[in-house]
């Protein structure tokens, strides 16, 4: 796993398949996605790595049920106690109440997809807090939850506009330095809307599930890229 600084309040974990982000509020900590089931160790040794205690862990904020994205959230919730949070729609899914919706993938998206399956399952995980969209987790001086439906049901944004981040979950991905819709989605269409209305939050930074994080011009590459989605 790769520890990657975005901000000085912001850190990636890089894994082999996808990434979560920590959000850091003195000693108090939050986590955006969890990774895949083996990869609470990993998360815990960044976390030391970086001066800080993995007991500070407060709240871990699903973006959506797929099992890179939420794997290691039960195992570090055993640990050290944090919420965990997912949007209503897709918490019976992380709960391994009902199936992953299967997207609708284009040719050109399968052997993507058959490479994000050797990506090892994810256990039935608990849900703590389940959100709509509107709400305000209190991180990031209020970080406002945003319904993202179009990858999956239940993805949710986060934005903390106090500091002009934006989480887009799977919604939006980079590759090749470039911003584009990402793959693997249960309705693009309405995907490619949710892209257009988290292009026009005007985020100076932008958080992916995959790919590098935007920290220049990213208002305009994301508006730039949401309007040819």
């Amino acid at each position: 796993m790769d520890l990657v600084e975005v901000l000085p309040q912001l850190h990636m974990f890089r894994f082999r398949i996808g990434q979560a982000y920590l959000w850091r509020d003195g000693t108090e900590l939050t986590l955006v996605d969890a990774g895949d089931v083996e990869s609470a160790a990993a998360i815990e040794d960044a976390i030391r790595t970086l001066g800080l205690d993995p007991a500070g862990i407060r709240r871990i904020v699903i973006t959506h049920g797929h099992r890179d994205h939420y794997g290691a959230a039960q195992e570090l919730a055993d640990r050290h106690g944090p919420e965990i949070i997912a949007h209503a729609l897709d918490a019976p899914v992380v709960r391994g109440e009902r199936p992953v919706p299967e997207p609708d993938l284009l040719d050109w998206e399968l052997p993507l997809w058959e490479h994000g399956l050797t990506c090892p399952d994810a256990p039935p995980t608990r849900v703590d807090r389940e959100v709509t969209g509107g709400e305000v987790l209190p991180f990031g001086n209020g970080a406002r939850v945003v319904h993202a439906p179009g990858h999956t049901a239940g993805s949710i944004a986060l934005h903390l506009p106090r500091h002009g981040v934006l989480f887009t979950g799977d919604t939006v991905a980079s590759a090749e330095r470039r911003v584009v819709l990402g793959v693997f989605n249960v309705d693009r269409a309405g995907a490619a809307t949710t892209f257009r209305r988290l292009a026009a939050l005007s985020p100076r930074t932008v958080c992916f599930g995959h790919g590098d994080p935007l920290t220049e011009n990213a208002a305009v590459a994301m508006a730039t890229a949401a309007n040819g989605a």
